[in-house]
């Protein structure tokens, strides 16, 4: 009996779900990403050398080279890894159909990374809980990128709610809405989609910086992932705004603040978060020793307490849900 590729579809994105929800990332997995970092590692090291006196990396070659060589490697990994995971899965399903399911299946799982927010942020109020401020220093370092060292208990969530709201849009609505429109458009394209998507994430946060070398050499892939990442942020912010029942108040806030940021995304995303929790986000980090400031998001109506970073992870799985529920209801109609 041939099974109709409408149910092949829902089954893989409900089983992608699941694998995320249940098991999440193990340590122990090879993950694509993973894969992705080693490539664009090793391609960095390529097209630029460490400085004797610095000690810090250098272009190779002029600042012109520098970005076609970028746009070379945006062009190529985002491409790439979509249609390597593509042909994957197509040379699956001609051994075996239940293969292909499940390759599809554990492919697309990796893309999301809402198990493993909710695991870091865990990770890190447990110990908080326990009041071990140092512990809770250290463990914060593991996902965050500013300095820990000197921060006190309200920074410490602030910047667990930080990094769990700006992170729900690359790491859990972006690639299912990529998943979505691929499995739309043609057999096994959300796989494909989702996984080309996350090498653009995976692209901006590895060279995606306005410090040398990656001046010129991340342009295009930062470019590249605010483009790919604007539309499904503010599909986000619109589902959880009408979640909240009362999207023109949320949508207010965020069109006044989240504007201030000079990311086009990350400010949204953070900011819908903190407008339904009554939160304030943002002011000065630390990065390596330097001070940076980032513009206040949301009025600081309530502290910022750990059971609001619970809220926040609510209101991600909700959405995606939504989305998901949506979605399968359209394919089945």
């Amino acid at each position: 009996m041939q099974i109709e590729f409408v149910n092949i579809d829902i089954l893989i994105l409900v089983l992608a779900a699941t694998i995320d929800y249940v098991i999440g990332d193990p340590v122990e997995w090879l993950h694509p990403v993973q894969v992705m970092g080693w490539l664009i590692s090793g391609y960095v090291d390529l097209v630029t050398h460490k400085s004797e006196s610095s000690n810090q990396r250098v272009a190779r070659f002029s600042p012109q080279i520098m970005k076609m060589l970028g746009v070379f490697l945006g062009v190529t990994m985002i491409g790439g890894s979509g249609a390597i995971a593509w042909l994957i899965v197509i040379t699956a399903a001609k051994v075996n159909l239940v293969l292909a399911i499940a390759i599809s299946s554990i492919l697309l799982a990796a893309c999301l990374a809402g198990r493993s927010l909710r695991d870091a942020a865990e990770s890190v109020l447990n110990v908080l809980a326990r009041g071990n401020l140092e512990a809770a220093r250290q463990e914060l370092s593991r996902y965050v990128g500013r300095d820990t060292a000197d921060l006190d208990e309200s920074e410490i969530l602030r910047a667990i709610l930080e990094t769990v709201t700006e992170n729900a849009i690359d790491g859990v609505t972006s690639p299912l809405f990529y998943a979505l429109i691929g499995t739309a458009l043609f057999d096994y394209g959300g796989v494909a989609l989702a996984i080309a998507y996350k090498a653009a994430s995976t692209l901006d946060s590895m060279v995606g910086y306005r410090e040398t070398p990656y001046t010129d050499l991340g342009w295009f892939s930062a470019k590249t992932d605010d483009v790919l990442t604007w539309l499904p942020c503010r599909l986000t912010v619109l589902t959880l705004a009408l979640v909240s029942r009362k999207p023109i108040y949320i949508w207010k806030i965020c069109d006044r603040d989240a504007r201030q940021d000079p990311s086009p995304n990350s400010g949204w995303s953070e900011c819908v978060y903190a407008a339904i929790l009554q939160v304030q986000l943002g002011g000065e980090n630390r990065y390596r020793g330097i001070v940076k400031s980032k513009p206040f998001l949301g009025d600081p109506i309530q502290a910022i307490a750990p059971i609001k970073i619970t809220q926040a992870l609510q209101l991600t799985r909700t959405c995606f849900l939504i989305w998901l529920g949506l979605a399968i209801t359209a394919l089945r109609a």
